[in-house]
């Protein structure tokens, strides 16, 4: 399959660019309506091997990042009691490491099974949103690739990849290659940890407590688009703080999350 360059609906162009529309200082406001319907829309996606491996390049960075998390995982892991194999084969299989961390706090002999899941599902509910987020440019891919895509769906390569197609880009395998980099270095690191835990001794003596952390904020920098990103940001970071002190338990992801996007979607049309 070809890959093509960004590619509009017929007339999308028109919008923000006629001779009619007024220049100077419209022109910002046009650019954000031309990014929002693009949004709304979604592009045609190519899947071929070269988005695969733009994806693993550009998301090696953040993936290296990632990658002390996964140290820190695998040291909490071995001190809950999980061998390297099963510290590895849930860093292989469940790919979430906020998930992750709060399954092996539970953990336990015998495992509290339904405690395990129960959890670990209100801590992931962000990714249905995240994944609704993905639609207008996934519906364009088929089963096989979409699936096979979102299997390597974390929050840093999602935020990534919502970049590169809020930018025009058409390369539908981003996802996967961003994904791959991010797997092999998450399992690698979960290794490294869980073997070499006794060495690192607590990982706050090193800042690899807060690597995640300062991951995040930094990936959020390329969300801005200004002063309307204020309020849904503050929306979200105001019901997380507030649900997170009221409320046990990880409730707080979630309502904050549905509180930035409903805020959003109160001022879509300003």
């Amino acid at each position: 399959m070809t890959e093509s360059g960004p590619s509009g609906e017929p007339g999308e162009n028109a919008v923000g660019t006629s001779s009619d529309e007024p220049d100077g200082a419209d022109a910002p406001a046009d650019a954000v309506d031309d990014q929002r319907r693009n949004a709304a829309t979604g592009q045609s996606l190519s899947f071929t091997l070269a988005g695969v491996r733009e994806g693993f390049v550009t998301g090696f960075p953040v993936a290296v990042g990632v990658a002390g998390y996964g140290v820190v995982f695998g040291v909490v892991a071995r001190q809950y009691g999980l061998s390297v194999a099963e510290a590895a084969l849930m860093s292989a299989t469940v790919l979430a490491g906020a998930a992750q961390l709060v399954a092996v706090e539970l953990w336990a002999n015998p495992i509290p099974a339904v405690a395990v899941v129960t959890t670990t599902a209100i801590v992931n509910l962000r990714y249905v949103l995240m994944g609704a987020a993905l639609r207008p440019w996934f519906r364009h891919l088929s089963p096989l690739e979409a699936y096979g895509s979102v299997f390597f769906f974390a929050d840093e390569n999602w935020a990534l990849s919502m970049a590169e197609f809020r930018a025009g880009s058409t390369r539908g395998a981003f996802l996967l290659g961003s994904g791959l980099v991010l797997w092999l270095l998450w399992v690698g690191s979960t290794v490294l940890g869980a073997t070499a835990g006794g060495l690192v001794g607590d990982p706050a003596r090193f800042g690899l407590d807060f690597v995640v952390t300062a991951l995040f904020v930094t990936l959020a920098v390329g969300f801005w688009e200004g002063r309307e990103s204020l309020r849904p940001w503050a929306a979200a970071a105001a019901v997380a703080v507030t649900v997170n002190a009221v409320v046990p338990g990880q409730w707080y992801i979630l309502a904050g999350a549905l509180a930035g996007a409903g805020v959003e979607v109160l001022f879509y049309d300003e």
